[in-house]
């Protein structure tokens, strides 16, 4: 368990959390920040000047450039530095349009599965794109996507499916997009949101046919605030940057580099892969037992997908007749942090585009909660799970 001590009341106490909402961030690994920290104090020249402090940064970047590139199978000048996963998916959507229109293809056509993350729907809907339907899994209708490329071939400019789904944990036949995509419409070029996925995939062989690939720093142990896409050689002409000023990040992403956050993306993304397969392995068996402990004493509890689609280490589970909200608040006052569906400006839950999209009611969607684990962790943490998640339905469902 972790300890936080609370400090914004005169009666704060310290109280134990389990935390189990990895897959909305991770806590920063003690190496990340160690490598950090001389970047944040002493070490503060900016990488674009050409002194001696400049030069140091600049190495610092290129060291880290070439360990995000190797954890997602590409070279380091392929690799384009951002604010996070939010900023890498929108240039490849949005970046890509542009780089169509100057092409001379005013009329460009994206298109994306109705499950992606907001960062990849809200561009393509902004351009009036195709969003693809899915199964009850989740998973990508595949014929449904020919049909469109085979449609629109001479028009297609990209593709996008992520390679795992933040709220349910289900794995996309992204290799297979790819080549369908390359069947039928050559031209288009092939996007893969991946954040989910490094601390618990080899995304340098999943995602190796897509031209495109985005990732977030904070969802594997390193900083908040930085990110990076993928752009594969060949897909470099094809792309234009959003951000426009300075020539840094290849002419694709101006803007003065943050060398500390940088720097921890790559430490981070070295421990992801280095720890990778025991993580995977001790991750998988806690989440298994969380989700045994609390079926087998909670009536009416089903998982959104089953263990053989998704990554261990995200759990959704719905609760009959129960209001996500309701419950996620209970579990909060039992030490539990978990989430469910996506927080409207008001801080309600709305039902979860994800399920809905996987043909679950709005009642049902609503009834859905996402335990996701993470590499730190423990047994304790999920012991406190199933213990809270009993209790707070039984309150729940008490008669008043």
């Amino acid at each position: 368990m972790t300890t936080g001590t609370p400090t914004d009341g005169a009666d704060a106490v310290e109280h134990a959390v389990a935390y189990l909402d990895h897959a909305s961030t991770t806590p920063m690994h003690p190496q990340v920040l160690e490598a950090m920290t001389p970047w944040l104090t002493s070490r503060y020249g900016n990488a674009s000047g050409m002194h001696s402090m400049s030069r140091s940064a600049r190495r610092a970047i290129d060291d880290a450039r070439e360990l995000v590139a190797a954890a997602l199978g590409g070279s380091p000048g392929e690799v384009v530095f951002t604010s996070g996963g939010t900023e890498a998916d929108n240039l490849a959507v949005t970046g890509a349009l542009t780089a169509a229109a100057d092409d001379g293809i005013e009329d460009g056509l994206v298109a994306c599965t109705a499950v992606e993350h907001p960062a990849v729907l809200e561009p393509v809907r902004a351009a009036r794109g195709t969003i693809l339907p899915v199964d009850g899994d989740g998973l990508v209708d595949l014929p449904e996507l020919e049909t469109w490329l085979a449609e629109h071939w001479d028009r297609a400019v990209e593709v996008s499916v992520m390679l795992v789904n933040n709220e349910t944990g289900l794995v996309e036949p992204v290799a297979e997009v790819a080549r369908s995509v390359k069947l039928f419409a050559p031209r288009a070029l092939v996007h893969t949101d991946a954040v989910q996925a490094v601390s618990w995939l080899d995304v340098a062989v999943l995602a190796e046919e897509a031209d495109l690939v985005s990732v977030s720093a904070h969802k594997f142990g390193g900083p908040k605030g930085v990110g990076a896409l993928l752009v594969r050689s060949p897909a470099r002409a094809r792309l234009r940057p959003v951000l426009r000023g300075g020539p840094q990040e290849r002419d694709l992403r101006a803007g003065t580099q943050d060398v500390a956050g940088i720097v921890g993306m790559g430490e981070a993304a070295r421990l992801a892969g280095a720890g990778r397969e025991a993580a995977c392995e001790r991750v998988g068996v806690l989440a298994d037992r969380l989700i045994a402990g609390i079926t087998a004493s909670v009536e009416g509890c089903v998982e959104a997908v089953g263990s053989s689609l998704r990554i261990g280490a995200v759990c959704n589970l719905g609760f009959d007749g129960l209001q996500a909200e309701e419950l996620l608040i209970v579990l909060d006052q039992l030490g539990v942090c978990a989430s469910a569906g996506s927080a409207c400006a008001s801080g309600a839950l709305e039902p979860s585009h994800v399920l809905l999209a996987m043909g679950k009611s709005a009642e049902q969607a609503r009834s859905h909660v996402r335990y996701s684990l993470g590499t730190t962790t423990t047994s304790a943490e999920v012991d406190r799970a199933i213990a809270a998640t009993i209790e707070a339905v039984g309150r729940l469902r008490r008669p008043a």
